[in-house]
């Protein structure tokens, strides 16, 4: 064996919350394990914390609560005393005025002024009257709940700029998923009781459970949570994390076992030897690195991705506004959420004299935002921010701009089925391959459930056997909006309780993502 060769009882792909959860509990229960990262400075994937002349960014932003008492315990685990508690608030922008998140229709047409909400109201009254028959898309389905006039208000800008595709194209049934509940009549009457003092219920026009009022988060920044997790992975000196390498193959050894070559930008290579493999790498990139290629390579190639990029401006003077983040719903500007650093923690931020904002724009990998120079994004960045009245250019001392490939996985009309495929071949022919995370499993689902999957994973490597189906794992839209901490506990065995009812906090719904019209929307938001 060379200096470049390691063999471990388990190779894992990604550095990210799903790859550290994974090697983390392996060492912490005996098993050497080698982990590759393509990153050169950062753990942590989409939850890493990136740091530019000392200020903190937090990519996408990661509120730190979920509902699996196991998950609690092992961030308390890794990061035991660096939790702040923080407040909770996220708003919506619009032409100067801030609204309430989740949208509060009585606020809404207060904030628009006598004319626009006349004109919204009698748009609503039409849509009742008028109602879309054919009901097919996004645009139809909003549009008869709410009007033509708050569909194009609230809900058709912001999606357009998050998913890149148009509402006419997006199936109806995502928005009657989505908003289900909200009733725009049902709000306005909660509003007017309320001002008239007879009724003290949320005027949201449905029974909404309690919104977080704060949340805990990593003092500086969720990265805090992931460089611990690496650090105590080595200082059990049975783990070691690669970082600067990318996958370059993995073949299966012929025993059952792997061979995972991993590559760095200089062509330096690194061959571990293990008996399991985790992986938290793309699913398509995955497949086009298998040796021999699976079957259903051509499946995984397939799969699509949403990227993002992240402009952080660093701006004289105190902070703009108190929100963890604002959602910008207004076409005049490309931006589709602006983040507050110092609003996540103060530490974030390391003059007491300085903002810092995050603005956030989704897009695709290699088209005109994501392949815009870094003092043109700051340049567009600032532009906007005057644009929307919140920032005065001349007070921006500088910026950064963070670009996350592969953000948030697509689910058009055939992943589902493609996704299947995948995972059928693999657990048939390789059971000692295990996909974890949101791109391995091609999974739209948060950190929380990133680390379910890994946990599970785990009790499956240490029996030797699927105890767990660890694809059940996933999240639903207001998994992070409402409930208690910790609220499902464990229960015992899992011999006489395969599934426990704090595992299942984290089983079992899917989060809802558009599809484009004529998918099959019920299948595709179901992986078998």
């Amino acid at each position: 064996m060379t200096a470049n060769e390691l063999t471990v009882d388990v190779a894992i792909i990604g550095a990210g919350p799903a790859g550290l959860t994974a090697g983390y509990l392996l060492t912490k229960a005996g098993k050497t394990v080698a982990i590759i990262e393509k990153d050169q400075t950062y753990v942590g994937g989409i939850s890493r914390t990136v740091e530019h002349e000392g200020y903190r960014f937090d990519i996408g932003g990661h509120r730190f609560f979920s509902k699996s008492q196991q998950v609690v315990d092992l961030w308390n685990e890794i990061l035991p005393d660096d939790f702040i508690q923080r407040p909770r608030m996220s708003r919506i922008y619009y032409e100067g005025k801030f609204y309430s998140y989740p949208l509060r229709a009585f606020e809404a047409l207060g904030n628009l002024g006598i004319w626009r909400s006349t004109a919204c109201m009698a748009s609503f009254a039409w849509s009742q009257l008028f109602p879309i028959k054919d009901i097919r898309s996004f645009e139809d389905w909003t549009s008869n709940q709410f009007g033509k006039k708050l569909y194009g208000i609230f809900f058709k800008t912001y999606t357009e700029k998050v998913w890149g595709m148009p509402c006419n194209e997006m199936s109806a049934d995502w928005a009657a998923q989505r908003i289900k509940g909200l009733s725009l009549w049902g709000a306005v009457t909660d509003g007017l009781k309320r001002s008239l003092g007879l009724n003290k219920a949320p005027n949201d026009g449905q029974a909404v459970k309690t919104l977080l009022e704060t949340f805990r988060y990593p003092r500086q920044g969720p990265g805090m949570m992931w460089d611990a997790a690496r650090d105590k992975i080595v200082a059990t000196g049975k783990g070691t994390v690669i970082m600067g390498h990318g996958l370059e193959q993995l073949a299966a050894d012929g025993s059952g076992g792997w061979r995972m070559t991993a590559v760095d930008k200089n062509g330096e290579k690194r061959v571990i030897r293990a008996a399991n493999a985790i992986s938290s790498a793309p699913m398509r990139e995955l497949a086009a690195r298998m040796h021999p290629l699976p079957d259903t390579t051509l499946n995984a190639s397939n799969l699509k991705y949403r990227d993002f990029l992240t402009v952080a401006l660093k701006v004289e003077g105190e902070d703009l506004f108190p929100d963890n983040w604002i959602y910008i719903h207004d076409s005049k500007v490309k931006v589709g959420r602006v983040q507050n650093f110092r609003s996540w923690s103060p530490e974030m931020v390391p003059d007491e004299n300085m903002a810092c904002v995050g603005l956030e724009y989704f897009c695709f990998e290699g088209d005109g935002l994501w392949s815009m120079a870094d003092e043109d994004l700051v340049k567009l960045a600032t532009d906007e921010m005057e644009i929307l009245g919140l920032v005065d250019p001349k007070k921006v001392k500088g910026g950064a701009v963070v670009r996350q490939e592969k953000a948030y996985p697509v689910y058009d009309e055939t992943y589902a089925a493609n996704v299947a495929a995948m995972r059928h071949e693999l657990e048939e022919k390789h059971p000692t391959l295990h996909l974890v995370g949101r791109n391995g499993m091609h999974r739209y689902n948060n950190q929380d459930h990133a680390m379910m999957t890994a946990m599970l994973t785990v009790e499956n490597i240490l029996a030797g056997e699927r105890v767990y189906d660890t694809w059940c794992v996933n999240e639903d839209a207001e998994y992070h909006e409402a409930g208690d901490e910790g609220a499902e506990k464990a229960l015992p065995q899992r011999e006489t309780n395969p599934v426990s009812e704090d595992q299942a906090a984290a089983l079992a719904s899917v989060r809802e993502v558009p599809q484009r019209i004529g998918s099959r929307a019920d299948a595709d938001r179901k992986v078998a």
